[in-house]
C-alpha cells in the first residue's frame, strides 16, 4: 500500500474531499483531509467516513491510519 494509493481511494470515496497522505513504512501512514462532508460532524463521525472509503483494507493493508479531518474552513 502507498500513500497514493490511499489519497486516491479516500478522494474517490468522499467527492470532493483533498488528502495529503504520508507513510514511510507501506504499512503506517498519516492524512489530512479537508472536506465539506465533515461539516456538522464530531470527529469520530469524520473519522467514520474516512474509514468507510477504505474498506477492508483498515487492519489489513493499512495497519494504522492517523487522522486529521477538517472541513473547508477549518483548513482556511
Amino acid at each position: 500500500m502507498t500513500p497514493s494509493i490511499i489519497q486516491s481511494l479516500i478522494e474517490q470515496g468522499l467527492p470532493g474531499a483533498r488528502a495529503q497522505v504520508s507513510g514511510d513504512d507501506g504499512v503506517h501512514f498519516e492524512a489530512t483531509v479537508v472536506c465539506e462532508a465533515f461539516r456538522g460532524k464530531l470527529p469520530l463521525a469524520r473519522h467514520r467516513l474516512v474509514y468507510a472509503t477504505l474498506g477492508e483494507r483498515m487492519g489489513g493493508e493499512i495497519h494504522a491510519l492517523s487522522l486529521k479531518t477538517l472541513t473547508p474552513e477549518e483548513a482556511a
